[in-house]
This record gives structure tokens, sequence and C-alpha cells, in this order.
């Protein structure tokens, strides 16, 4: 595409898809226009960098839509300084994105050849305060407690561990139940130290490799 078409799928990205979609904090929607989604989209899948779709990165995992990803960004109303575990690191552009509000960033990717390539997609896109580890994130990861947490696929339960590292203040964004049924979910830390939860919409996206499910009943 050239440049005139980028910035004009962009801006229609923003405006048709974005903005729709309840999106009106202009700090969300001024990132989208600088943090350069095409640039973290599988080669052979550029042309559809603005499009409303999920796009394949391999081993079955995708970009989320343009729309959710400006949501789940609004909804947890980042502060510079925020400390943000990121649980599926995929192509590095919700990182990016989260690092682009000031926040220091530890995202884990389960897929080794896929962390290198979002490393090499945020160094290129100058993004600092990112650690990308590898590792299973999808049932918690390590000890530390955070400002906020993103799990960038599904999950048929919300293990514990999660809502357990929020700092106080804290607030996660969590894709909870299993196809067709699933809900993005925002739980808060209170001051006290209790939690609150709120469904915010119904989506489907594909699950986080070794997610927590539900007890089966076996005959």
């Amino acid at each position: 595409m050239s440049t005139f078409d980028v910035e004009r799928a962009r801006f229609n990205m923003v405006e048709q898809q974005i903005r729709t979609w309840d999106v009106l904090d202009p700090e969300v929607l001024d990132l989208l226009f600088t943090v350069r989604r095409e640039e973290f989209v599988p080669p052979a899948y550029r042309s559809l960098a603005f499009a409303d779709l999920e796009i394949p990165l391999g081993g079955g995992q995708r970009m989320w839509p343009p729309k959710l990803e400006a949501r789940m960004l609004q909804s947890l109303a980042l502060k510079p300084g925020d400390h943000v575990l990121e649980i599926g690191t995929g192509s590095g552009y919700v990182t990016a994105l989260l690092a682009a509000r000031g926040a220091r960033v530890t995202s884990v990717e389960i897929d080794a050849v896929r962390a290198a390539a979002a490393r090499a997609n945020l160094v290129r896109r100058g993004a600092d305060r990112v650690r990308v580890e590898v590792g299973d994130g999808a049932r918690g990861f390590g000890h530390d407690t955070y400002d906020a947490i993103v799990l960038t696929g599904s999950t048929p339960i919300l293990p514990d561990a999660f809502p357990a590292a929020l700092a106080p203040g804290g607030r996660l964004f969590a894709i909870v139940g299993e196809a067709p049924v699933m809900t993005a979910r925002l739980v808060r830390r209170g001051a006290a130290g209790g939690t609150s939860a709120t469904d915010l919409f119904e989506t489907v996206v594909p699950p986080l490799v070794n997610a927590l499910e539900p007890a089966r009943f076996a005959f």
C-alpha cells in the first residue's frame, strides 16, 4: 500500500471500527495513530492490518481485532509508571500499546520463536520499559504484584492467581468462558484488598495454551 493508502486505512479503522465501539478516550485514539499496527502484522497479512478481523500468528494464535485491542486499553485506564503483566505476547503490538501509555510491561509468551519475533518488533518500534519472558503464564506468573494485567487469550476459568497478583487499585482484563459464549471481564482490586468484577461485552477469541478448564465428568 502507498503511504496515503496506509494512513487512510488507519483513519478509517479508528473512525469506523473503534469509535463506534465506544472507544472515545482521546489518549487511546491517539496511540492508534502513533503505534503503527502494520509493523507488527506478519508480512503475508500486512494488507489486512486495519481490517476488523483476527490475523493469524501461527500455532492457532491470532491478533485481536483492532476494536478489541482499543477497548481493552481504554478499560485498563493505565497511568504512567503502572507495572503491567501481559499473558500472551503474540506479535508484540498490544505490548507496544501498553508501553506507549507509559507502563512498565512484563510480557509472557509460551512460544520461544514467537517471543523472539515480538522482541524484534518491539526493538524496531523503539519500545522500552518492556521485558518479554518465555514461559507458560496461563495460570499465573511469578510472585510480583501488578497495577494491571491483561490476558490476550481466553480462559474457560479465570485462575485465582491473577486477581491475587493485583496491587491495590489494580485492574485485570480477561476474556472468560468457552465458545460460543465468552465474556470480556474487568476485575478491580480495592484499597482494602477485596475484588469486584464487571462483565463488559461478549466476544470469542482463541484460548491461551494450557488455559485452566473446568472439571469434566468421566463416565
